[in-house]
């Protein structure tokens, strides 16, 4: 396959970005697109030029390092799937392939395709965490959780906080990101303890790094590589207000 890139470039977070142009020949179409990205830099380097900087980890769906923003879609065209586990079959021979970073005042460009996504790091330490004993594992049965309410938590724990649900909401709200990991502890006995002081930090550092609210478009369930529900917003948001008037009466 030929393919055309239009990939965005910047050479650090003060300077002026711009998309430039670029050319690839012989791209198999098993190739997953950072197979193709390495391609890419390869020829660069062999001309002299310089790399196009882009994250990775895993490269196996689990770690989200890969987010990119291709033709307009978070992760890409795939469905339920992160940029790694995207294949070049996916596109044409020809085809123009626009490459960006995540777009949000709260995730900054530090170079080319990556962006900062601490923020997402600084919401956790606000409030993303259990005080327990850490003593002896408790026999299975000791803490019966209802096994609905067990799949609710385990499928709101899959979130691995890739941002694409901030790249494409129009708000560059984190609301599925945040209400998923309020969610995980707030469907089980062991979150209920410190479930009021923590959804309150946590929406509360949401709101100081800038993100912005929802408005319902779903936009974020649509590209979120591993399904998480808008239904966790509306959990989020009552526990919120459960919050606040626990507060109010104490």
């Amino acid at each position: 396959m030929i393919i055309k890139l239009k990939i965005w470039r910047q050479k650090n977070a003060k300077a002026k970005g711009k998309f430039v142009n670029y050319n690839l020949d012989n791209v198999s179409p098993e190739m997953s697109f950072l197979e193709m990205l390495d391609a890419l830099n390869t020829k660069l380097i062999i001309e002299g030029d310089e790399p196009v900087a882009f994250e990775h980890d895993c490269r196996e769906g689990i770690c989200g390092c890969c987010s990119l923003y291709i033709n307009g879609i978070p992760h890409g065209p795939g469905e339920k799937s992160t940029t790694c586990e995207l294949h070049m079959r996916s596109f044409k021979e020809g085809q123009t392939i626009v490459v960006e970073p995540w777009r949000s005042r709260a995730f900054p460009v530090m170079k080319d395709l990556i962006v900062d996504r601490n923020a997402f790091d600084k919401i956790i330490a606000a409030g993303g965490f259990i005080s327990i004993d850490a003593g002896s594992a408790q026999d299975s049965n000791a803490v019966l959780i209802n096994k609905e309410k067990a799949d609710e938590a385990f499928d709101s724990a899959s979130c691995i906080g890739c941002g694409a649900c901030v790249a494409a909401c129009k708000n560059a709200s984190a609301m599925l990101f945040v209400s998923a990991r309020v969610s995980q502890f707030a469907l089980l006995p062991q979150g209920k303890v410190e479930a009021v002081e923590r959804v309150q930090a946590m929406v509360a550092k949401m709101d100081e790094l800038g993100f912005g609210n929802c408005t319902n478009t779903y936009a974020c369930e649509a590209v979120c590589p591993k399904g998480i529900k808008v239904t966790n917003i509306a959990r989020m948001n009552r526990e919120f207000f459960s919050a606040k008037l626990c507060a109010e009466k104490m």
